[in-house]
């Protein structure tokens, strides 16, 4: 019997190793990896450019207390400001904690501008920021946030894709917006560029904070650094995660300096968060999906995965009812039933994850080849074709 705590229905399956797109089994059977930790392993399993990073930095510090200078953090956090609409960055150790903090200088930004009682964050119904109390009831799903009563005050929320309950639930109290700018867990929805840049616009009309949740969509997932960039807007607050990290456990959030202004010493803080050697990886990362080039293959590979899988709707438009997302950050949603497609492709070798809204989520490393995406297309064809 196993004594870890069951908040998680496992798949009777483990790995011993890595490399790339794929995984191997305890068992001697090779998957290719279209999961990749949820969107975290930007560069596939066992990046030789990551694990000499590790090596390297390992044998010099492992950790430090922020109350000491960390160069690797100042690198990083330098390479992140002249990449962005950011003046500043503080490290956390996941997206959870780096949406928190999201909060605290939304808040903490109106309360130094002498206006306490605007502080309410306006969200997306059935989002996902996290898992600490405050982002389960920021993200107001059912499912999360059963049973962790009290509520925890403060969120307030708009449906989907509704423009005039948007504008109405804005008061004197709201203090920002806060949405996923691709909602992932949510199933795979895009908020279009022309919302994105309605959303800039409406905030600075109503003198409210923009806060675009990137921890899943951003780091070149669709192709740009950031998926808002191809809307040409600048938020005042983005956190970030998953592939930052390339797989090591790395949070942030990036501010404008604004924002950045109310948060003084003593306001916030992370044990862990931006220790050297998570410094070092990020770096690394940054090393190979900032090369000329690396984002423009991103492009053509979603491109491609999307227009090819837009066929497979086509041909089989009683098992596909619609293909979303943008760049390496795609979803299949179904009429058929989502766990049994998936137990499919399992069957066939292809890992994949489900989404809300009846979507099967497709997260290849950003450097998968076209021929890893062509044998993933030839599977999910397979299992389409036994479900017609």
């Amino acid at each position: 019997m196993s004594s870890i705590l069951k908040t998680y229905n496992r798949k009777n399956i483990s790995f011993k190793k890595g490399k790339g797109s794929y995984l191997f089994a305890q068992n001697g059977k090779k998957y290719l990896d279209f999961v990749q930790g949820i969107a975290v392993n930007c560069l596939g399993h066992s990046n030789k450019t990551l694990i000499k990073a590790i090596n390297k930095q390992s044998k010099r510090v492992w950790h430090v207390s922020n109350v000491f200078t960390i160069p690797e953090q100042e690198k990083l956090a330098k390479r992140l400001t002249n990449k962005t609409f950011a003046d500043y960055v503080i490290f956390q150790n996941s997206g959870a904690e780096a949406t928190e903090v999201a909060i605290k200088m939304a808040r903490k930004y109106f309360y130094q501008k002498g206006m306490p009682k605007k502080n309410r964050i306006l969200c997306l119904n059935n989002s996902f920021h996290g898992r600490t109390i405050a982002t389960i009831f920021a993200s107001n799903s059912k499912k999360m946030i059963e049973g962790f009563g009290p509520k925890a005050d403060g969120f307030d929320h708009f449906n989907f894709g509704d423009h005039k309950d948007l504008e109405k639930k804005i008061t004197k109290k709201t203090a920002a917006i806060m949405v996923e700018t691709i909602m992932g867990e949510g199933g795979i929805k895009v908020i279009p560029d022309f919302c994105l840049t309605g959303l800039r616009k409406l905030c600075n009309e109503k003198k409210i904070l923009l806060i675009l949740d990137e921890v899943q969509c951003g780091i070149g997932r669709t192709g740009k650094f950031f998926a808002f960039e191809y809307a040409k807007i600048k938020p005042d607050i983005v956190p970030i995660a998953k592939g930052i990290g390339g797989g090591f456990p790395i949070g942030a959030c990036l501010v404008n300096k604004k924002v950045a202004s109310a948060m003084k010493p003593g306001s916030h803080g992370s044990t862990f968060g931006g220790n050297p050697l998570a410094m070092s990886v990020g770096n690394a990362v940054l090393d190979i999906i900032l090369k000329k080039g690396f984002l423009k293959r991103v492009q053509n590979n979603g491109l491609f995965f999307k227009r090819e899988l837009e066929e497979l709707k086509n041909q089989y438009p009683k098992v596909i009812d619609e293909v979303r997302g943008k760049g390496l950050l795609l979803g299949i949603k179904l009429k058929t039933n989502q766990l049994k497609f998936i137990k499919k492709l399992l069957d066939n070798n292809l890992l994949v994850v489900k989404a809300a809204d009846n979507v099967v989520r497709l997260l290849p490393p950003l450097n998968v080849k076209r021929d890893e995406i062509e044998l993933a297309l030839s599977i999910i064809k397979k299992v389409c074709k036994g479900f017609s």
